[in-house]
């Protein structure tokens, strides 16, 4: 497969998981993502916790320069390789890259066509100064609100608010590149975090502007289906069901066997329903209890109706559809642990991206990088002994 993006080369100045996602989808596309770390690698490879899977996930396709970028020997063997890049993504927390002499005005002068992807928990505004993380601002920005019950915040459970808001990086970054096309020049790209978790309570803001009333917490909300919840099984299990059109309504009655909801005119319609769920609720509930979860799954199958075993992230390594579809990757991590992880999940002209490169060791392509910049080996010798940079 020739892949979209495979004559780009990307510096990536990141750590963690917001500036990590922008590499990892620009890398499964091709691109020539260049991970820069210092000698003894990036802290995000040595994160205990649900950290431990952050390096592992967000790191393959892409390259290893383990390089001390404060020495004025690195520094210069940076300003090397911007001119050869197209793009630069970096995460540090506000002001590092000036610092470190890295800013966007310094090294668009030194390559014009450089497209600079800017990572940071605010775009510009009073708050643009303030360090954010995931957590943070999906307290500030409502998700916590709205994912807990009433009076208890809880974050999602995953970096979503990193990863949709590396997305939007990434998203800038093709506009960029479509139009250095047309213009040659390249472009400074912002995404943040705070903005983003504002884009996701767009669709609850719109709510609570045309009721005029508080937007309550998911799970105290009324649901726009009447049935579209979580349900207990006979065998200590869960599942999910949901029923959104009157068609699923019609054959869940069926293979259900309640001819008498279906002739119910209390229950003749969503809304309807919505409006008894006090005393139908807790009926459907006593009617799905009498099923095990495997026998619920076979029904709501027959059904043609959407539902959901509730799953476990452990649960997906096994899973038929993705295992079936591509969208697992076999992949060697750092460590030697071999696994599986999921692809990105895009078709691309009846293509799926594939694992071209495992997660790098540290260093793994300092060597080839420096001299392919025309760094001979008797230097890189001398540049590790200083340990200016590391070689695995």
């Amino acid at each position: 497969m020739s892949l979209p993006l495979h004559a780009i080369r990307v510096l990536e100045f990141t750590h963690a998981v917001m500036g990590p996602t922008t590499g990892l989808l620009l890398a499964d596309m091709g691109a020539e993502v260049i991970h820069i770390e210092p000698p003894q690698g990036d802290e995000t490879r040595r994160l205990k916790g649900f950290g431990t899977g952050y390096f592992p996930f967000y790191s393959r396709n892409k390259k290893s320069l383990a390089i001390d970028i404060k020495s004025e020997a690195g520094k210069a063997i940076i300003f090397e390789l911007v001119k050869t890049a197209d793009v630069v993504v970096e995460n540090f927390g506000p002001g590092t890259m000036d610092r470190l002499g890295f800013g966007y005005d310094v090294l668009s002068a030194l390559n014009p066509r450089l497209i600079y992807c800017s990572l940071k928990g605010f775009l510009n505004g009073p708050y643009e100064n303030r360090h954010a993380m995931d957590e943070v601002v999906q307290m500030m920005g409502g998700l916590a609100y709205m994912t807990g019950r009433p009076g208890d915040p809880l974050r999602a459970g995953t970096s979503v608010i990193d990863i949709t808001g590396g997305m939007f990086g990434y998203t800038g970054i093709l506009l960029a590149l479509y139009e250095r096309m047309q213009t040659g020049t390249g472009k400074l790209v912002k995404a943040s975090l705070f903005e983003t978790t504002a884009f996701l309570m767009g669709q609850h803001m719109a709510c609570s502007a045309i009721t005029h009333q508080p937007v309550p917490p998911m799970p105290d909300r009324v649901s726009a289906w009447s049935i579209y919840r979580v349900f207990c099984t006979s065998d200590q299990d869960q599942v999910f069901i949901g029923i959104i059109s009157e068609k699923h309504w019609e054959r869940f009655c069926e293979v259900f066997d309640r001819p008498d909801w279906k002739n119910d005119p209390r229950l003749a319609g969503n809304n309807l329903r919505i409006d008894h769920r006090e005393w139908f609720i807790p009926e459907l509930e006593a009617l799905l209890l009498k099923y095990t979860r495997a026998e619920l799954v076979q029904l709501c199958t027959t059904a043609a109706i959407p539902f959901a075993p509730i799953a476990r992230p452990e649960d997906l390594f096994d899973d038929p559809q993705l295992n079936a579809g591509g969208s697992l990757l076999p992949t060697v991590l750092p460590d030697g642990t071999v696994t599986k992880l999921p692809a990105t999940p895009l078709d691309y002209g009846g293509e799926r991206t594939t694992l071209r490169h495992h997660p790098p060791a540290i260093g793994a392509d300092t060597a080839a990088l420096l001299l392919s910049i025309g760094i001979d080996k008797a230097a890189l010798e001398q540049l590790v002994q200083r340990k200016i940079i590391a070689i695995s």
